[in-house]
């Protein structure tokens, strides 16, 4: 196996800190990143850096000089990166109508906007370097767009058309651009739920004001029967960064609920789309 050097964002809970350690176990080199290192998360970042193979960084991924500054650290000692990994996200939940301006842009800050300055921060040292892996951590929800979560499935959506478009830019420079669609797990991100700050509609809805905590209960209820292991995902990622290159499917479903579901979406899409390159005269991009 090929040791890479990987930076993760995100990594201080639930798919990150997994793909962190999963990638360190396996020999690579991780460089996890995460908030307020010499703060509240600073026990985390202690517990990560003590593995063989992990150096944590202090990043927001919401300031685009951390970003950069962090890649550039790396690729000075390292010489070059060859993996990213999108991660760092936040969880909206609630009426929709309740989320204003200012609280969509703090979700599509951190969950669209931190994926591109990392993707961009690293798309020069790649493109350089004639190779790189850039796996943007989705979800299902970036496919279907569920009811009550509807800010949260903007966001997605948006990192699905990031990947989807930049695939197919970038792949004849050497660099896989692939998406982990990912269902429901019990991580921590569902204690870092973000909820729209314009209470006074909600009378306006009725009975249909208590559906978001009903959906909650219901997802409850799926992890006490399904039990789904985060470590799935984490598995997946470390799988797709040691396929070779030009070789990594475009989306990879995780979800043990609902997985078929967006499988077959993606099937359909994917056969669709490559239709649609062709009559627009982009057939080389396939290849």
């Amino acid at each position: 196996m090929e040791k890479k050097i990987i930076l993760i964002t995100g990594t201080s809970s639930g798919f990150g800190w997994l793909t962190a350690i999963s990638c360190a176990d396996s020999g690579h080199n991780v460089y996890a990143t995460m908030r307020d290192t010499k703060g509240r998360n600073a026990e985390k970042a202690k517990a990560l850096s003590e593995y063989q193979n992990i150096e944590v960084l202090d990043v927001d991924v919401t300031n685009g000089k951390a970003v950069k500054d962090a890649v550039t650290t790396i690729i000075n000692k390292e010489g070059g990166i060859d993996v990213v990994v999108n991660n760092a996200g936040v969880y909206a939940t609630g009426i929709a109508e309740t989320f204003t301006e200012d609280d969509i842009e703090h979700v599509m800050d951190v969950n669209l906007k931190g994926y591109w300055r990392t993707t961009r921060a690293v798309l020069p040292q790649m493109r350089k370097q004639q190779g790189g892996l850039i796996i943007n951590v989705s979800s299902v929800a970036g496919r279907f767009s569920f009811p009550f979560q509807t800010v949260y499935n903007i966001a997605k959506f948006a990192i699905e058309g990031l990947t989807e478009g930049l695939h197919y830019e970038v792949r004849q420079l050497g660099v896989d651009v692939v998406s982990v669609q990912p269902g429901a797990f019990p991580t921590a991100i569902f204690g870092k739920i973000i909820a729209g700050s314009d209470g006074s509609v909600i009378p306006g809805y009725g009975d249909l004001a208590k559906v978001p905590e009903q959906i909650g209960a219901g997802i409850m209820q799926l992890f006490e029967t399904l039990k789904p292991d985060p470590q799935l995902v984490a598995s997946a990622i470390l799988q797709l960064i040691d396929m070779p290159k030009g070789k990594r499917p475009l989306r990879t479903v995780v979800d043990p609920a609902t997985g078929k579901f967006s499988e077959i979406a993606n099937t359909h899409v994917k056969e669709q789309y490559e239709h649609f390159l062709r009559a627009f005269g982009m057939g080389e991009m396939l290849n």
